[in-house]
């Protein structure tokens, strides 16, 4: 596991998609976030490393990141599966838990007790303007940045024209790089007005430069004040902003 944040590059390469799925068939997304028990992290990573991202594989699910918080206080692991559907998803996992060698891995790795006390889940759609797998890796480990925005009522399609049109083309020209882009799956509390996105910058240094010039971009300007003639898109700290670092077993670095 990553324990400091280098000074990182990014030289791209290109993580190659699950051989199991298409990117064209991926239409459900799925966002998992793990609360290991105290003291239990590294051995949840090993678990993963060594045993559970092959075992997705094997069961038609596709690994897309892994990440931890850059301030890890509440030892968390965030990670993103990708799935044809929610009915292939279902089957995937039903597949998976009953499956002996994950039975024997997971018995084996709670000996000395449980190594996830909660589990958090978010099913997504990919947005029309979110970047498709295979994604951009890097040669070193990048920061990446998980942001959610919430709309004032009725706004999120007009947030989503704004950065369809402009906000991820000038996201790009001030160094930053798109990652996927999502809506939360209906029937999921804050479906009708969350974007959920992320980045990847080359460090903190390199993030807070980009994001002040693209603050400054006339552009950007003029385009957020085109957009909201008719009031604000998003709401009061409609923002919220959680920095990450890839794990070692990552496929995208």
């Amino acid at each position: 596991m990553i324990k400091t944040l280098p000074c990182f590059c990014a030289l791209a390469l290109v993580f190659a998609v699950s051989a199991n799925s298409k990117a064209d068939d991926l239409s459900c997304y799925e966002l998992r976030t793990y609360h290991a028990s105290e003291g239990k992290l590294e051995e949840l990573n090993n678990r993963f490393k060594n045993h559970t991202m092959s075992l997705f594989e094997k069961h038609g699910m596709t690994n897309v990141f892994y990440l931890v918080p850059l301030e890890n206080m509440d030892n968390t692991l965030v990670y993103l599966l990708a799935y044809p559907d929610k009915a292939a998803r279902e089957a995937s996992w039903k597949a998976f838990l009953s499956d002996p060698e994950w039975i024997a891995a997971k018995e084996a790795s709670e000996v000395n007790g449980k190594l996830v006390k909660k589990v958090e889940s978010l099913f997504l759609e990919r947005t029309d303007f979110s970047p498709t797998l295979p994604l951009e890796s890097a040669e070193t480990p990048r920061l990446f940045e998980m942001r959610r925005y919430t709309t004032a009522p009725d706004k999120l399609a007009a947030l989503d024209a704004r950065f369809r049109d402009f906000t991820v083309r000038l996201f790009e020209k001030h160094g930053m790089k798109n990652l996927p882009y999502f809506h939360l799956a209906s029937g999921q509390e804050g479906s009708e007005n969350t974007l959920l996105y992320f980045l990847a910058h080359d460090s903190i240094d390199a993030k807070n430069a980009s994001f002040k010039a693209f603050g400054s971009d006339p552009e950007w300007q003029t385009a957020r004040d085109d957009s909201e003639k008719q009031g604000k898109l998003l709401v009061e700290k409609g923002v919220a902003s959680t920095l990450l670092i890839p794990t070692a077993y990552s496929p995208v670095q």
